[in-house]
């Protein structure tokens, strides 16, 4: 069925602020011309404890956005990033991803690729506190995470990073048994992942890997990555920055993630690694 077209993720996590930049013509690319990827994108970036969040409707490809986030040189430790391609819910601004809520004086962002038609019936999955704005089953999953995440925020600091992990692990692996459960969840200290399946194209099956990593060390280098959409700048520091993608987006060995792989990385580290 070829509404069950999958989106794309990508998310960064560097021990040093980092430049991400999108180029415009490679992302184009992947926003509506090398993958149907046209029903809107977004990036969301953190920035001294708050989240500077950009995201669009509208295909990449025609955005003039892209250009300005290009010639901005925004530059963060932690990114989220989301090319649509609608399944469920209109192509609108409020269905388009990253989503963000703020909890326990955090902003929390998420992003999912895959298809949970059954998560509206499902009553393992409800909410109470946080609500959907849109129509998607993505925005409903994230509200029913933070339902279940929400009590290892209730003091001064969030709970330690095992049990914040335990949660994603057991959410995503509830959320697999829907459908395809893509997952990068950053709740501002940590960045959350949970690869699954997907498919590459509209024709083919689900299959793993739902995400790749790649991690990268260097010192002074003034380019980590420029592929794919996505132009990462080091400084003079030592620097290490890991990133996860949907697709590899260059020629390097990034790794694919065997299915139901949870992952936790922090300023760059990658500091937990399990499968759901």
């Amino acid at each position: 069925m070829l509404a069950m077209v999958v989106c794309e993720l990508f998310a960064m996590s560097s021990r040093v602020r980092a430049e991400v930049s999108f180029s415009l013509a490679e992302l184009a690319e992947h926003g509506g011309r090398s993958a149907p990827h046209r029903d809107g994108w977004g990036i969301a970036y953190y920035e001294d404890g708050e989240i500077r969040l950009i995201k669009e409707s509208g295909a990449a490809a025609t955005s003039p956005c892209i250009r300005f986030i290009e010639q901005r040189h925004v530059s963060s430790d932690a990114v989220i990033a989301h090319i649509r391609r609608a399944t469920e819910g209109n192509v609108t601004l409020r269905n388009t991803q990253p989503f963000a809520r703020e909890l326990g004086g955090a902003m929390h962002v998420f992003a999912h690729n895959g298809d949970l038609p059954g998560i509206f019936r499902d009553d393992h999955f409800s909410f109470e506190r946080f609500h959907p704005i849109g129509e998607t089953d993505s925005e409903v999953a994230f509200c029913c995470l933070l339902e279940r995440i929400a009590p290892l925020f209730g003091g001064e600091q969030p709970a330690p990073l095992e049990a914040r992990l335990d949660v994603f692990a057991r959410f995503a692996a509830d959320l697999a048994a829907l459908g395809p459960a893509n997952l990068l969840y950053c709740d501002g200290t940590t960045i959350f992942a949970h690869s699954h399946r997907r498919r590459t194209w509209p024709t083919e099956p689900l299959r793993p890997p739902g995400l790749h990593v790649l991690v990268r060390t260097c010192t002074a280098e003034p380019t980590l990555l420029h592929a794919g959409g996505v132009r990462i700048s080091g400084t003079a520091e030592p620097q290490r920055v890991t990133l996860l993608a949907s697709v590899p987006l260059s020629a390097e060995a990034w790794r694919p993630l065997p299915e139901g792989t949870v992952l936790a990385l922090e300023r760059g580290e990658l500091v937990a690694e399990r499968r759901s």
